[in-house]
């Protein structure tokens, strides 16, 4: 397979992901490894096991010497470029982004990896960024809440959410999930959005809560855990962020 003729749809440091007819191609940087692409893969079939209408894995490839990803391609806007476009919209979008989480969690992946124990291994390896007493809080907490084993996307935001001209909407980039509790996942999409902006951070909360009929107060619970999890992904512009809230802790 030659790329050069390829239109490039996106570059991330560790990606570059080309559009060919109906297909998108993920290439991935050899500091990526190989087990982390065939791993996305398999999540990827993992979910489509589950029923969502997810765009499908084609095959795993290498090209040039470097792995790539081969899946279908969802023609549509990103709910992110939507929202950007039509401000004025923002409420009726993030009512739809709700409505569409809470159909996946609906949904069922008993293969995929449990969402507490990838959690746990995110906290444990915060070495140098938690110290013992905060991970150990962290962790015990994390023990403490329900097993759930609903679907959770683990990166669910407006621009993983793919819109069509008729307005049916698709989950893409499958890469973090797991089977776990929902509001876990919330929690995770909540400090995204308040990474960018708290007031929009606020109103998916109130929505989610209102709609899934969950306590804000025990997303809320969740807040520090995923927190944690995200100091993985080692964005330095996040880090601070992620920081003051693994500290907001209920050590009663």
């Amino acid at each position: 397979m030659k790329l050069k003729d390829k239109k490039v749809f996106l570059t991330r440091p560790y990606k570059v992901v080309y559009k060919d007819g109906d297909r998108i191609i993920k290439v991935f940087t050899k500091e990526h490894g190989k087990a982390n692409v065939f791993n996305e893969a398999l999540c990827q079939a993992r979910v489509e096991e589950s029923g969502l209408d997810i765009p499908k894995v084609l095959e795993v490839t290498e090209i040039d010497g470097e792995w790539a990803i081969v899946i279908e391609y969802a023609e549509g806007k990103t709910l992110e470029q939507l929202i950007n476009e039509n401000p004025d919209k923002l409420e009726e979008y993030m009512e739809k982004f709700v409505d569409l989480q809470l159909s996946m969690h609906e949904k069922k992946a008993p293969r995929l990896t449990l969402q507490k124990d990838k959690f746990a291994r995110k906290i444990e390896s915060m070495k140098d960024k938690l110290d013992a007493t905060v991970r150990y809080e962290l962790l015990t907490r994390l023990d403490s809440m329900p097993n759930h084993t609903k679907l959770c996307h683990g990166d669910f935001n407006p621009s993983n959410v793919i819109v069509a001209e008729d307005g049916t909407m698709k989950i893409v980039d499958w890469s973090h999930a797991t089977q776990g509790n929902a509001s876990g996942d919330a929690a995770i999409t909540y400090l995204e959005f308040a990474l960018k902006d708290e007031k929009m951070a606020d109103l998916y909360l109130k929505l989610f809560c209102r709609k899934s009929d969950t306590a804000k107060q025990y997303v809320q619970k969740w807040l520090p855990i995923a927190a944690a999890a995200q100091l993985t992904k080692d964005v330095k512009e996040e880090e601070e962020f992620l920081l003051r809230w693994t500290d907001i802790i209920d050590f009663q």
